[in-house]
């Protein structure tokens, strides 16, 4: 017991603070991607319904070969190649190769492949939205955008949620995939203190109760949310 915890401990020779500096990166990936998902959701969701056929057909095939992939080839696919694909661009027009850092580029390659998802859960939570409240919006001369942002997106946040705290935890378990690419995370912390010490199953215990947490207070906070944005609606207890 006592060299668990000075394994744990969060100073040398412990390692508690790689773990916790692991998970907040790990926090910090799941959030940027989570942002940049629902903007490209956001998006592929209203050019499906109202875009032209070239629009919705770029956005079928987004969506379609996002989610037949699995995750994994995806991660090493957008990592690399749209590093060497910016760096090409950049040294085309003269400029210096980039390093980008682990951050951005995890933030970028989960944020590309939660915005495929994103995209079906803000179409459907707009489908669910009673037409007559669209009508009732342009019968009283809103405009467009008015109608959009005053009506129908308050109408389909409650639609959406349940869909998208899904997303958030599936984007915060996601990150560990960035371990087979060397960024340091959570996952990635853990198999090295794991390695270094040889208490794998204590180490692997730990990060899942790290996972374990985040996850229950991410459920709390989109429940708190839930509530707000369902006041007023009937009880579905």
């Amino acid at each position: 017991m006592e060299n668990a915890l000075e394994l744990l401990a969060l100073s040398p020779p412990g390692w508690g603070g790689n773990l916790l500096r692991g998970l907040w990166s790990t926090f910090q990936i799941a959030l940027g991607a989570y942002a940049l998902g629902l903007a490209l959701g956001l998006f592929g969701a209203f050019g499906k319904i109202y875009g032209g056929p070239v629009l919705r057909g770029a956005l079928t095939v987004y969506t379609t070969v996002i989610r037949a992939v699995p995750e994994l080839v995806l991660i090493l696919l957008l990592y690399y190649l749209g590093t060497d694909l910016l760096n090409m661009a950049l040294t085309s027009m003269g400029f210096e190769r980039m390093d980008i850092s682990g951050l951005w580029a995890g933030i970028y390659v989960i944020g590309f492949v939660q915005g495929a998802y994103s995209t079906e859960v803000l179409r459907g939570a707009f489908l669910a939205v009673p037409f007559g409240q669209i009508e009732a919006a342009r019968a009283i001369g809103m405009s467009a955008f008015k109608s959009h942002w005053r009506i129908i997106l308050p109408a389909m946040i409650p639609f959406a949620l349940p869909g998208l705290a899904n997303l958030w935890l599936i984007a915060t378990k996601e990150t560990a995939l960035l371990a087979v690419v060397g960024f340091s995370e959570l996952a990635l912390e853990t198999k090295q203190a794991a390695g270094a010490t040889k208490s794998y199953f204590m180490f692997y215990m730990a990060a899942a109760v790290l996972y374990l947490a985040l996850s229950l207070a991410s459920t709390g906070v989109f429940a708190l949310i839930e509530r707000h944005f369902r006041r007023g609606q009937p009880s579905q207890s």
